[in-house]
């Protein structure tokens, strides 16, 4: 019984760690500020890099809690966890590249 409590309390921490950064993320959300949001850094505002970092972070969290890719070997976990966050990183990066392409493109043709 005491296997099942630890995985019950395991779940809850996992929860709310996620729910917490899920409200961040909402609360940036909604307040967008301008120091954050009409700034740039790397191609993009800084509030969009936080989101970005911050959607990781649960991804990992989600991994490796509930994958349960701790009992797993090091070479095995780093083998899909680094994987998955190069194909993030590169699906983020693509979608800025095209993003501010199509906006530099289609910004004269339409009211925005």
């Amino acid at each position: 019984m005491a296997h099942a409590q630890s995985h019950t309390k395991r779940i809850w921490n996992v929860f709310w760690i996620l729910s917490a950064i899920t409200i961040v993320e909402v609360i940036l959300g909604i307040y967008k500020p301008g120091v954050l949001h009409l700034s740039s850094f790397l191609g993009t505002s800084p509030l969009n890099w936080i989101f970005i970092i911050l959607t990781l972070a649960k991804a990992y969290g989600i991994t490796w809690a509930f994958m349960h890719m701790e009992g797993e070997k090091k070479w095995f976990r780093r083998s899909v966890v680094w994987t998955a966050v190069f194909l993030i990183c590169y699906l983020v990066t693509l979608l800025l590249i095209e993003g501010d392409y199509l906006h530099s493109t289609l910004a004269p043709l339409v009211r925005w």
